[in-house]
């Protein structure tokens, strides 16, 4: 599992930080009992989606694995189990 970069990515980290910072403005606004300041938590972590999405989809993050990969990464992994 080490061995893979699985969500490594610039895009990756970016929807994460930006999705964690909305659920932490939900978290404080649903202890102080704020609608408004509740859903707009909720917004932020929709909008950190949306940007992790928009900058893998400009490149910046896992690039599709080719046919010829993924046939070698099966290839080594029933090799190396016998």
């Amino acid at each position: 599992m080490a061995g893979s970069a699985h969500g490594h990515t610039p895009a990756a980290w970016t929807g994460v930080i930006i999705s964690f910072i909305g659920f932490c403005i939900a978290g404080v606004f649903m202890v102080a009992a704020n609608v408004t300041g509740f859903w707009a938590g909720i917004a932020v972590i929709a909008l950190g989606g949306a940007v992790g999405l928009a900058m893998k989809v400009a490149g910046l993050g896992m690039p599709k694995e080719s046919e010829e990969v993924a046939s070698a990464r099966a290839a080594a992994s029933a090799k190396a189990r016998g």
